[in-house]
């Protein structure tokens, strides 16, 4: 399956350092590493962080092709701040290059001829432009993982409407699950409840719901299944959602069995942790999960 993500590529910015993240790179670089195969529509600016980010995705081995460039706005930040239990809060700056995506001949022919799979999530659908990009590609024909990644006040009913609405299968976790409650179900809460309200109202295949160490439960034609043997030693959260959506989407595209697929993904997102930012600074994280989801 050829995977493509589109939003935003932001730096993560820590106290004393600056990691690349942005969930739509995070999921996608993963990808990348896991399959050799993976590309990222995106905007940054023409700025220090911008080329920075060209010449991090040079070194990864991630293409860059479709990365758009601004003159006139900024390359993404969000200010970290990392509590004592490893869990950041983001602080994202407004108007910045990845709310500016456009069409262009280039990433149309990349989805219609190129993807089988588009990943996309709500943060960069807050600004009109980048939010009129990422719809313009929805209801194609292709496969559509949705990632309901709620920051701030940067999301409402209809952008999770349309959301919704165009995917196959989400990630969400157990906070946002309690939003979309709120919009679209309104009842009592129970996780079960709302993921089948929402998988009968909008026609989802599947949703996996991310309790962080206390592991997830994936829903899935009529079942549900959960995994909560999680061990994680953790530095830094940052990133282990992307983690878990990275293995979730390649294992359910593959056909691998569920309960296989949620244990991987917790495992995956679990090693994540151990370390700062996002993204890890060796592949040597990547060969044991190639083997065990087959693509040695």
């Amino acid at each position: 399956m050829n995977i493509t993500a589109i939003g935003e590529i932001l730096y993560d910015i820590y106290p004393n350092h600056k990691r690349l993240g942005g969930a739509p790179l995070n999921f996608i670089y993963h990808i990348n590493k896991l399959t050799d195969n993976g590309n990222i529509i995106s905007r940054v600016g023409k700025d220090v962080l911008g080329n920075k980010v060209i010449n991090d995705l040079k070194h990864s081995g991630l293409s860059f092709e479709f990365v758009q460039h601004d003159n006139l706005h900024p390359t993404g930040m969000a200010i970290v701040t990392v509590d004592k239990d490893g869990s950041p809060d983001f602080k994202l700056e407004p108007d910045c290059a990845y709310d500016f995506i456009e069409v262009t001949d280039e990433n149309q022919n990349l989805i219609d001829t190129e993807t089988d799979c588009l990943y996309f999530g709500t943060l960069a659908q807050r600004s009109e432009i980048s939010r009129q990009t990422i719809q313009s590609f929805l209801n194609r024909g292709l496969k559509y993982f949705a990632d309901i990644n709620l920051r701030q006040n940067f999301y409402n009913e209809k952008i999770l409407e349309a959301t919704l609405k165009a995917a196959n299968f989400i990630k969400v976790n157990y906070e946002e699950m309690h939003i979309l409650n709120d919009f679209f179900v309104q009842s009592e809460y129970s996780t079960e409840k709302v993921a089948y309200e929402l998988m009968d109202k909008f026609e989802i295949n599947m949703i996996a719901v991310t309790r962080g160490k206390d592991g997830s439960s994936i829903f899935e034609n009529g079942k549900r299944f959960d995994y909560s043997d999680v061990d994680i030693k953790v530095v830094d959260t940052t990133g282990a959602g992307d983690a878990f959506a990275a293995i979730l989407c390649l294992g359910y595209l593959s056909g691998l069995e569920i309960p296989y697929i949620n244990k991987l993904a917790n495992d995956f997102a679990s090693a994540i942790c151990e370390f700062e930012g996002a993204l890890p600074k060796t592949d040597r994280i990547y060969e044991s999960f190639r083997e065990q989801m087959g693509f040695f």
